[in-house]
C-alpha cells in the first residue's frame, strides 16, 4: 500500500522538507496550507508531471477545513494513511509584551489546528483501523524555550499532551500517534527569527553540540514515524534538539 500523508502548513519551512523527503521515499503527499498559492508552487516543483502531490488550501483554526481537505485527499490521491500536523505561529514576542489576541492567535494555530486535525483524521484512521500520526511540537515545549515567545512555548508543550491523550484513545485502532520535539533547526524562519548575533550566542552558550539542527533529518524521523514498521511506538516524543534537554 502506497502512503498518503497529509501535511499541515506545508508551503514552506519544515513543512516542505517533509514533504520532500516523503515524495522521495514514494509516498503521495498533500500540500496543505493556508497560503495555497504557495502550496500549488511546492507541488508543482516537487510534482511536475502531477498525480503524485496535491496542493490544498487549510486553515488549522478551522475544523471544516480539515473535514474538507479529507474528502479531498480521498478523491484524489486516495485513502490517506497518515498526517503531519506541522503547521505554526512562531512569534517571539518578549512575555510582558503579548497582547491578548497575539495569544490567542498562536494558541488556535499551533495548539487547537493540532487538536482538530488528530481528532478529524484520528477518527477517520480509526474507522479503517489504520493509521499515523505525527504532531511536530519543540524543544520550547518542554525547556520553556531558548528564543521563542512564551505563547509559543505553552501551545507547544500542549501538543505534547495532546499527543499522549491521542494515542491512548487510538492506539485499539491501530493508529498511533507521536511527537517530535525539535531544537532550534538551521532553516530560514529561524534565523530571519533571531538576530544573527544572539543565534550565534545561543549555538556557542546553549547548544551543547554547537551547531543547529539539520531540518533534513526531522524530516527523516518524520518519515520513519509515518512507516507501517512503526506500529509499536505511540504516545512518545522524539527530542532532536543538540543535548539542550536531556532526559
Amino acid at each position: 500500500m502506497q502512503p498518503i500523508a497529509v501535511i499541515t502548513g506545508a508551503a514552506q519551512g519544515l513543512g516542505r522538507i517533509i514533504a520532500e523527503q516523503l515524495l522521495a521515499e514514494g509516498c503521495r503527499v498533500a500540500i496543505t496550507d493556508r497560503d495555497r498559492e504557495g502550496a500549488e508552487r511546492l507541488a508543482r516543483a516537487l510534482d511536475p508531471e502531477g498525480g503524485r502531490a496535491l496542493a490544498l488550501a487549510l486553515d488549522v483554526t478551522r475544523k471544516e477545513d480539515f473535514v474538507a481537505a479529507l474528502d479531498a485527499v480521498e478523491a484524489r490521491l486516495g485513502a490517506p494513511t497518515a498526517l503531519v500536523n506541522n503547521a505554526a505561529m512562531t512569534p517571539t514576542t518578549p512575555v510582558m509584551e503579548i497582547t491578548p489576541e497575539e495569544f490567542d492567535a498562536v494558541v488556535a494555530i499551533n495548539l487547537r489546528g493540532t487538536f482538530f486535525g488528530c481528532q478529524v483524521f484520528g477518527d477517520y484512521f480509526a474507522g479503517r483501523g489504520h493509521g499515523r500520526i505525527v504532531n511536530i511540537a519543540s524543544l520550547a515545549g518542554q525547556n520553556g524555550g531558548t528564543a521563542s515567545g512564551a505563547h509559543y512555548a505553552a501551545s507547544k508543550g500542549a501538543i505534547l499532551t495532546l499527543t499522549k491523550v491521542f494515542a491512548g484513545q487510538l492506539a485499539a485502532a491501530n493508529v498511533t500517534v507521536n511527537a517530535v520535539a525539535p531544537g532550534p533547526l538551521d532553516l530560514p524562519s529561524v534565523r530571519a527569527a533571531v538576530p544573527a548575533d544572539k543565534l550565534a550566542g545561543i549555538v556557542e552558550r546553549v547548544i551543547p553540540v554547537k551547531r543547529l539542527g539539520n531540518p533534513a533529518f526531522v524530516a527523516k524521523t518524520v518519515a520513519r514515524l509515518l512507516g507501517d514498521e512503526a506500529d509499536f511506538v505511540t504516545g512518545a516524543t522524539w527530542d532532536i534538539n543538540g543535548g539542550i534537554y536531556m532526559r
